[in-house]
């Protein structure tokens, strides 16, 4: 099966634990939320649906961070996410973590890896 690249967002978009980026995503005949950020200077990309029950996690639109930028936290429940890999740390997501999303930042630019 092929790859290709579907431009997210130019990477001066997302700042270190900052906001993120939002986009969809095709899964099938559905477009489903997703989100970027960037956490340890690298972007990271996941479904946006928490763990626990499929609400979206930001609190506001982009905002995905808990108050110590260090975990993604879904504003519904609470669970606690690691931005690095999407595994829950906390809260009601019972062990079940974020679905991640294959990224590459590249000449300035972040992009989604997309299965054809």
């Amino acid at each position: 099966m092929a790859r290709r690249e579907r431009l997210i967002c130019r990477a001066e978009d997302l700042a270190e634990a900052g906001q993120g980026v939002r986009f969809d995503v095709q899964r099938g005949d559905l477009r489903r939320p997703a989100f970027v950020v960037r956490f340890e200077g690298q972007p990271h990309a996941f479904l946006n649906q928490c763990g626990h029950i499929p609400v979206e996690l930001d609190w506001q639109e982009g905002q995905f961070f808990d108050d110590s930028r260090l975990y993604l936290v879904c504003a519904t429940h609470g669970a606690l996410y690691h931005p690095r890999d999407g595994r829950c740390v906390g809260g009601r997501c019972a062990g079940r973590g974020l679905i991640p999303l294959s990224v590459v930042e590249r000449d300035g630019n972040v992009y989604l890896m997309e299965e054809e």
